[in-house]
């Protein structure tokens, strides 16, 4: 079994991203299951997609992990990574982008919401911590709209680039490859082109990184 969670604000598209992942899964005939849990509002709440896959061939029977045992969370911003971080399992790897995003509810609290200092916080968590810097990437793209699938497309090449995180549970199970062909089948036809490009440039960041 494969448990993914997808982090993010209302908008940042982990639904879609979620979405790109089980039919990757599905291709492979796996049984999936995918379910949504959302903050205050759908727009500017906080929203996190959940993903399981039976690549064993599991039946999956719920489509909600339990804590502490999914294998990769996603953070489309560093505060949701933090909130969702019990989620994770042991030996788990969480890959978030730089730029902060706060949710509506950050309005009602005093202390001003500082994404550097979540990240700093994240350093110190004795994790499998993937940093993106997202303002980079979508600038080279530019446009913040693919954000989720540089994002994803980060995951599956680091899960299987030799030297890096090949010890997670996802690693040779699913790949670029696979999520091209998601894409395919998920994005509207006038937005393929750029979320290609978008693929493109999430190999050749993950490439790039030190071993």
């Amino acid at each position: 079994m494969i448990n993914i969670s997808i982090a993010g604000i209302g908008g940042q598209g982990s639904v879609l991203a979620a979405r790109i992942l089980a039919e990757a899964a599905l291709a492979k005939g796996w049984q999936v299951r995918t379910c949504e849990t959302t903050g205050m509002a759908q727009r500017g709440g906080d929203v996190t997609s959940h993903v399981r896959m039976g690549n064993l061939g599991e039946v999956v029977s719920s489509p909600l992990p339990a804590k502490a045992s999914v294998d990769v969370l996603i953070a489309l911003e560093p505060g949701e990574g933090a909130r969702n971080l019990g989620l994770l399992r042991k030996g788990g790897l969480l890959i978030t982008a730089t730029t902060g995003q706060p949710p509506a509810t950050a309005d009602l609290k005093a202390k001003p919401y500082d994404a550097a200092a979540v990240i700093e916080e994240l350093k110190n968590q004795g994790i499998e911590l993937l940093i993106v810097d997202d303002v980079e990437l979508c600038g080279e793209l530019g446009s913040r709209k693919a954000l989720n699938i540089i994002m994803l497309a980060v995951t599956l090449a680091a899960v299987n680039e030799p030297g890096l995180y090949t010890g997670n549970a996802l690693s040779g199970e699913l790949g670029i490859d696979e999520m091209r062909k998601a894409v395919q089948a998920c994005v509207k036809p006038r937005f393929v082109d750029m979320n290609m490009q978008a693929i493109d440039i999430a190999q050749t960041f993950v490439a790039g990184l030190p071993r």
